[in-house]
């Protein structure tokens, strides 16, 4: 199954989107079970009330609509009972408060509205100087007397400028509507965020292959991917294997060398984990602290070993930060938690 496909459908009554590219599962989206935590998805926008400030740590708490309690990181200048917009950042574990910013962004396929930062900006990625200048050129038009910023994505290189334009003008006009109702006494619910049918249109790149119609997960196996990914357990050439278990405190990752008792066995298990760990951990939806028990292997691999982790999350999308080796030779991370985990075991 040779080129990209991009597959909408639903698993178990929720939303969900596959990225498959070259017969492999690259990224899976779902929507939150009725059964989930109902915790706000990621760019939810609100308006919120202050609440109290967390002396020492500069943040603050914020009321939601619901009885829902929020976290600002940077909470400077602001006093209990003021208004704000503020925009959810991640997914809220259960029990805790949902991370939230005030730098609000209205994102859509091709363009980036920001309140409050003025400017008018392209895609590094967008090299070629004549895509450049046509781009700007219809974005000061399009944003003309707006005092918001913009940001164009690199999707919007390849694609017919009067499309980008009207995607322009949309997130424009739904930024300028949600801050008329900014203030207020009590908050309020002000934008949903996006759903997985609406975070795949506009996060993926254009597939070879779209395919939306009733069934579309079994007619490209897409299913049999899910369930296989839902597993704790995955597989490596080589006959290397890793466990990857999610707990309440951390997730752990569980590399083992299977079959091979050749002298370098756990170093090529320890750098075919690596080179997957992200797919695994975005299809999964996993976040937060993880910690990586590595095969054994000589101490003097770790350099190598590292650096083949760093170049597979330089590509991924989901911020992570590789914190290093700990005392015991585990390595960790800390990742965003974008995402609602995929629950093990998942029956279609």
């Amino acid at each position: 199954m040779k080129g990209s496909i991009v597959a909408l459908g639903q698993i178990n009554g929720r939303k969900a989107a596959a990225l498959v590219i070259d017969g492999l599962l690259e990224d899976l989206l779902m929507d939150p079970g009725k059964n989930a935590a109902s915790t706000p998805a990621p760019g939810t926008i609100f308006r919120a009330i202050c609440d109290r400030p967390l002396k020492g740590q500069g943040g603050m708490m914020l009321r939601l609509p619901h009885g829902e309690t929020a976290y600002l990181r940077k909470g400077k200048g602001l006093a209990p009972g003021h208004a704000m917009l503020v925009q959810v950042t991640g997914r809220a574990e259960d029990g805790k408060a949902v991370p939230v910013t005030a730098r609000v962004l209205f994102k859509s396929r091709y363009a980036i509205v920001t309140p409050g930062a003025p400017g008018i900006n392209v895609s590094r990625q967008i090299r070629d100087d004549e895509t450049r200048v046509q781009l700007l050129e219809v974005a000061h038009e399009a944003m003309e007397g707006d005092a918001a910023g913009l940001i164009i994505r690199s999707s919007a290189e390849k694609a017919d400028l009067d499309d980008v334009a009207e995607d322009i003008a949309a997130m424009r006009d739904l930024a300028n509507a949600i801050a008329e109702d900014a203030t207020g006494k009590v908050p309020a619910l002000l934008l949903d965020g996006p759903d997985a049918h609406l975070l795949g249109w506009r996060d993926w790149p254009m597939p070879d292959t779209l395919a939306d119609h009733e069934g579309a997960f079994a007619d490209y196996e897409i299913d049999t991917m899910i369930e296989e990914i839902s597993t704790i357990d995955c597989t490596f050439a080589g006959g290397a294997s890793a466990f990857i278990e999610q707990t309440r405190a951390l997730v752990a990752v569980d590399v083992n060398t299977g079959g091979d008792t050749s002298p370098a066995a756990g170093l090529k298990a320890n750098i075919a984990l690596s080179r997957d760990l992200p797919r695994h951990l975005r299809c999964r939806g996993l976040g937060g602290q993880i910690v990586i028990d590595f095969a054994p292997f000589p101490k003097k691999d770790r350099r190598q070993v590292e650096q083949v982790l760093r170049a597979a999350f330089r590509k991924d999308s989901i911020e992570t930060a590789l914190v290093g080796w700990t005392p015991l030779g585990h390595f960790e991370l800390q990742r965003k938690r974008e995402r609602q985990p995929l629950p093990v075991d998942l029956a279609l």
